[in-house]
Parts: C-alpha cells; structure tokens; sequence
C-alpha cells in the first residue's frame, strides 16, 4: 500500500475520523493527526471557545490556513467535518494523499453527536444539524476518492474496509 503517501479522513462530526484514524494509522504503520487538535494548539484552546471566539468564517479561515500549510508523509489525517469548506486545505489534501469519505446516513449520526453544543461544530445561525448534513455531503462525495459507508459495524471492521478500499484504489 506503498502508493499512499497520506490518507485524508473526511466526513461529517460524529463519523469517527478519530477514532478510526488511530486504528487506521496502527494498521498501515503510519503516524496520526487530527486536525481539530492542531487548530486547537495553535489557537490555545478547545475547538467550541475558538469557535466562538472567532466565528464560522473566520474560523474556517483558520482552519483552511492550517490544513493548507500541512506537508506529511506516511500519516493518517483526521480532519475537522468543516475543512470541505476550505479550498486551499482541500487542494492540498488532494496532493498530500488519498482522501477517503466516512459515509455515514444520518439516522444513524444523530445519536452520535448529543454533545453538539459542546462539540465546535461549525454551523451557520439558524442552521439545523441536517440541513448541515445536506449541505456537507455532496461537498464530502466530490473530495472523495474513495467512500466507505461506516455503520453499526464494529472500528476493526471498518478499518479492514477502508484498507480494502486502499488496496483497490491505486
């Protein structure tokens, strides 16, 4: 699996690009990074106060700054579900890796995310959860180069599916 330099973890909060990151970057002997920790280094505290502190937009400004300067290899990244929003981050994430879709139907995300409001989610005034959800998925679907649906399956079996999919896609 040699000709992924990176793999880019995209989807919606509550997917588990984390959690799953962790068990993927174990899997391929590659180190991790989540995204959502650098901003939070970088800015001096957690990912709800910067929010905020700086607003939606200026907060995507950040982070596409951020993800945009990122030079890796052999890492697994696990991305904020707003960095779509980002073209400099997105074109960069294109030319570090392959980037890989967390698919996740929204019945089954709801649950998921019940600490929304503590969460730093970045969502526009008056936005509901699935009118973000409508809004991000096709944005996640054209980043994609490979999509794997994550469902009740257990992380293990995810993971071998998205290595599968790794192993497919070259």
């Amino acid at each position: 699996m040699a000709q992924h330099r990176n793999v880019i973890l995209i989807g919606m909060p509550g997917s588990g690009k984390s959690t799953l990151g962790i068990l993927l970057a174990k899997a391929l002997v590659f180190d991790f990074i989540d995204t959502d920790v650098v901003i939070q280094t970088r800015q001096h505290g957690r990912l709800i106060e910067i929010l905020e502190r700086l607003g939606p937009e200026q907060f995507c400004a950040v982070e596409n700054q951020y993800c945009a300067e990122l030079e890796l290899d052999q890492y697994v990244v696990a991305t904020g579900g707003s960095v779509i929003y980002s073209p400099d981050a997105m074109a960069n994430f294109q030319r570090l890796g392959t980037i890989v879709y967390l698919a996740i139907e929204f019945a089954e995300l709801l649950p998921r995310i019940s600490d929304m409001d503590s969460r730093g989610i970045v969502m526009q005034p008056g936005q509901t959860f699935a009118d973000l959800y409508a809004e991000r998925v096709p944005l996640y679907q054209q980043f994609a180069n490979i999509t794997v649906q994550c469902t009740r399956d257990d992380h293990e079996h995810t993971v071998s599916q998205i290595m599968a999919a790794l192993a497919a896609h070259t």
